[in-house]
């Protein structure tokens, strides 16, 4: 399951303050392998609205979910240096199904989960969700990271606790990555910080580590690429 670790990284810049940690520490070498990773195409290649319909298992998958307006359509723009690979939608919870992104530069699939939360979205498909979601996380046996996002700007909310909770039954572990961060001001950053490494702590199958990030500055965006290609080995 988890693979629990201290928590490391680099101090903000520009004083932002001593106890912020945006992401862990990684080597130039590891920034290197996650640039050539993500400097070549990425294209979409498959939608799946069911478990039945889902592509065969072909290389390492990494799943990103969130929150309908957490940003995750802006954060994969951001790492794979496309304005328009994910559609970023003015409806939150538009997505309403898995839709699987192919790097080409090692055999590494970014899957975008449909996001959840969104009051207004009918409650058959809120149930299609997280059927498929659990579905999908339990019975995929080339998925090996999830990537949950959490809004650095608003407080956990009760959808959050409940995927928390579905993410630990699963047989995967995953990663909490704060976004907007560029939109919280240093010291509400640190306090954010320290309650999303300690939420972190209370759940089995989340990496004790978190990743801090900006796709509007692009904080945090060199080592989410480093971590992902970790898995292209």
């Amino acid at each position: 399951m988890a693979d629990h670790a201290p928590g490391s990284g680099t101090a903000g810049q520009d004083g932002a303050g001593e106890d912020l940690i945006f992401a862990p520490a990684f080597s130039p070498e590891a920034l290197e392998s996650g640039r050539r990773l993500f400097a070549g195409s990425c294209d979409f290649f498959y939608a799946a609205q069911q478990l039945e319909t889902l592509p065969p298992p072909k290389g390492t998958e990494i799943a990103f979910a969130g929150r309908s307006n957490v940003g995750k359509s802006s954060l994969l723009n951001a790492l794979t240096g496309r304005k328009a690979l994910a559609r970023v939608s003015n409806q939150p919870g538009r997505t309403r199904q898995l839709n699987f992104f192919q790097l080409q530069a090692a055999p590494v699939v970014l899957v975008d989960m449909p996001g959840y939360g969104y009051a207004e979205a009918p409650k058959s498909i809120k149930r299609d969700w997280q059927g498929l979601m659990l579905d999908y996380l339990r019975g995929r046996p080339n998925l090996r990271r999830v990537l949950l996002l959490l809004d650095a700007r608003v407080e956990l909310k009760n959808a959050d606790q409940t995927v928390l909770e579905l993410l630990d039954q699963s047989a995967v572990a995953y990663q909490l990555v704060l976004t907007k961060a560029d939109s919280v001001k240093p010291q509400a950053l640190v306090k954010k910080q320290a309650e999303i490494r300690a939420l972190a702590g209370d759940h089995p199958a989340a990496l004790n580590d978190i990743i801090t990030t900006s796709s509007q500055t692009g904080l945090g965006i060199d080592e989410l690429r480093a971590n992902i290609a970790s898995f292209a080995k």
